[in-house]
């Protein structure tokens, strides 16, 4: 079984800029709902991909993710995506032996910046870079769903 195990963290300070290595831009749409799972369409350049993420049982969560024809990708987003298009920069910025991925949100998100690492197990140790702000690993107001809602909501309030 595939599984995806990640820390995420608000950037505090633009100093990861210096050491970003590379960068790709990203769009991604909620395709579907189940349970506390999902699946998501994501057009990362000119690669199309189609994730299934399974409920979170601590830092874990079961990952699937299939490459797809960019043009059926880019189709699904317009088509099946439910909700807003989520853009951003992905930074890939080394720390300590630990690649971050810094990402840099535009469109409805604007100005939110996240950097998220990779871990092999629940349990590995790594050293935080400077530039980190505080964890919201555990933070639901900081899961994509939440996100998009509150910004939503700020640009089309409901009625006085």
């Amino acid at each position: 079984m595939a599984f995806e195990i990640e820390r995420k963290f608000l950037v505090a300070s633009d100093e990861w800029r210096a050491a970003a290595i590379g960068s790709s831009r990203l769009r991604d749409g909620l395709i579907a709902r189940f349970g506390s799972g999902k699946v998501r369409v994501r057009l990362n350049g000119e690669r199309g991909l189609l994730t299934v993420k399974g409920p979170r049982a601590g830092l874990r969560r079961a990952e699937y993710e299939y490459e797809i024809p960019a043009l059926e990708a880019e189709e699904m987003l317009g088509i099946l995506a439910d909700g807003p298009i989520v853009e951003k920069t992905r930074f890939q910025v080394p720390h300590a032996g630990m690649i971050w991925e810094v990402d840099v949100h535009e469109g409805l998100l604007a100005g939110l910046v996240l950097a998220e690492v990779e871990l092999d197990h629940e349990g590995q140790e790594f050293l935080l870079p400077k530039w980190l702000g505080r964890e919201v690993t555990g933070d639901p107001a900081y899961r994509k769903a939440s996100l998009v809602k509150q910004a939503l909501a700020a640009v089309s309030p409901c009625c006085p």
